[in-house]
């Protein structure tokens, strides 16, 4: 991921961190983990580690995250080209404005890396290419992929990238454009 990270930053390309945030009583958890909130269990709370971006991922110079607004489904940037958003369920476009988001900003593709692929990366390559967007996920830079989840995501159209292949069509893209200027 921080390779990618840092490609997509050399080449100006637009970056979207999602983060999930509990609230401590336990009143935007989904139902899977509401009784463990509940009962008082601390996970992906404001102003923790777990609700934040790892320091390795983080662009330089980061702005803090603002959970109020974060919570109040608003799109934080953190710098030029790169923003964080919070979604309150496995999916990225739950009860968001991320489809408007990048509307917007004219994108029509998505690239996912990212944790846990059964649930949170899986439901949002099926929400995005419901939107049509085009969609690419990189199966070396999200974990739990399985054998059976890659051949789901190509019967949806999804393009499967390692990180290296990614990288490098990003390289040659950048290199066609300052050749072609």
């Amino acid at each position: 991921m921080e390779q990618i990270l840092t490609a997509c930053r050399k080449s100006c390309i637009l970056i979207l961190h999602l983060i999930r945030i509990y609230r401590e009583d336990g009143s935007n958890v989904d139902n899977c983990r509401k009784k463990l909130i509940e009962s008082g269990t601390e996970i992906v709370k404001p102003n923790s580690i777990g609700a934040d971006l790892l320091n390795s991922i983080k662009i330089k110079d980061s702005r803090e995250l603002n959970y109020e607004l974060l919570l109040k489904g608003g799109i934080q940037p953190i710098g030029s080209l790169e923003w964080v958003m919070y979604k309150s369920r496995w999916g990225a476009f739950y009860l968001t404005i991320l489809n408007d988001f990048f509307r917007t900003k004219e994108v029509d593709t998505l690239i996912f890396t990212g944790c846990n692929f059964p649930n949170c990366p899986r439901t949002s390559i099926y929400e995005a290419s419901e939107r049509n967007f085009k969609v690419g996920m990189v199966k070396d830079a999200i974990s739990g992929v399985y054998k059976k989840g890659i051949e789901e995501m190509k019967i949806i159209g999804v393009k499967i990238y390692t990180a290296n292949q990614l990288i490098q069509e990003i390289e040659s893209i950048n290199k066609y454009e300052i050749n072609n200027r």
